[in-house]
C-alpha cells in the first residue's frame, strides 16, 4: 500500500493532471485536482521556482488536509540574468500570450551572441501544510534561444528553444522523446525515485 495513497495536485492544468496521474498510479497514489476539492489558486509572489512551488503545495494541503504536490517551472536565459524565470508565463504582461512573450524574448536577445538558456522545473510534495521535510525534485533542460520559430508541437517558448543534442527545437521533438529529455520529465523521475525510497524505508521500520 502506498505511503501516500491520495494527494491533491496544486494546479488546474488538465495536461499536468493527466501526466501526474499516469506516472503516480503505478505507485498506488490517487491524484486529485485542487479544483475538484474547492481549492482556490494560490499566489506566486516569490522570485524562485522552489518558493512558489512550496507555497502552492502548502496552500492546497492546508485547505484539503491532504498531502499536496505542486510544480513551478519556466525558462531562464543566461544573458538576461536568468529572466524570464518565474515570470515566464507573464513575461510580456497580462493577458498571457505565448506570441508576445516570444517576441519580447527574441527582441531582448537582439545582437546578443550568448543564447544559452534552460528550462527549469521544481516539484514539491508536502505530506501536510507544516511538513518540515518536503520532497523537492528538480530538473533542467539545456538549449539555446533562436530567432525564428521551428516546429508545431509543444507550447510556450518551445518553437524558439533549440536542443543542440537533438538538432531540433522542443516544438519539433516528438512527445515521448520530449518527456525523456524535458525538465519536467527529469523532475518527475527524481520525485518517483524519492517516493520509492521512502516506501522502502517505511516498510523496513
Amino acid at each position: 500500500m502506498a505511503t501516500i495513497p491520495r494527494l491533491v495536485l496544486a494546479s488546474n492544468n488538465e495536461g499536468k493532471l493527466r501526466e501526474f496521474r499516469r506516472l503516480l498510479s503505478p505507485l498506488g497514489i490517487e491524484v486529485v485536482a485542487q479544483a475538484a476539492l474547492g481549492v482556490p489558486e494560490a499566489g506566486e509572489p516569490h522570485v524562485t521556482f522552489v518558493e512558489n512551488a512550496l507555497a502552492k503545495a502548502r496552500h492546497a494541503s492546508a485547505v484539503t488536509g491532504l498531502p499536496a504536490l505542486a510544480d513551478d517551472s519556466g525558462i531562464c536565459v543566461a544573458a538576461l540574468g536568468g529572466a524570464p524565470g518565474v515570470q515566464t508565463a507573464r513575461y510580456a504582461g497580462e493577458p498571457r500570450s505565448d506570441a508576445r512573450n516570444n517576441a519580447k524574448l527574441v527582441a531582448a536577445l537582439a545582437g546578443v551572441a550568448d543564447r544559452r538558456a534552460h528550462y527549469a522545473c521544481m516539484l514539491v510534495l508536502v505530506r501536510g501544510p507544516a511538513d518540515p521535510e518536503p520532497i523537492i525534485a528538480e530538473g533542467r533542460w539545456h538549449g539555446v534561444v533562436i530567432d525564428e520559430p521551428r516546429g508545431g508541437g509543444g507550447f510556450g517558448y518551445d518553437p524558439y528553444f533549440l536542443v543542440p543534442s537533438e538538432a531540433r527545437t522542443a516544438a519539433e521533438i516528438e512527445l515521448e522523446r520530449k518527456n525523456e529529455l524535458s525538465h519536467r520529465g527529469q523532475a518527475m523521475r527524481e520525485l518517483i525515485r524519492r517516493l520509492r525510497v521512502d516506501e522502502v524505508s517505511n516498510a523496513s521500520v
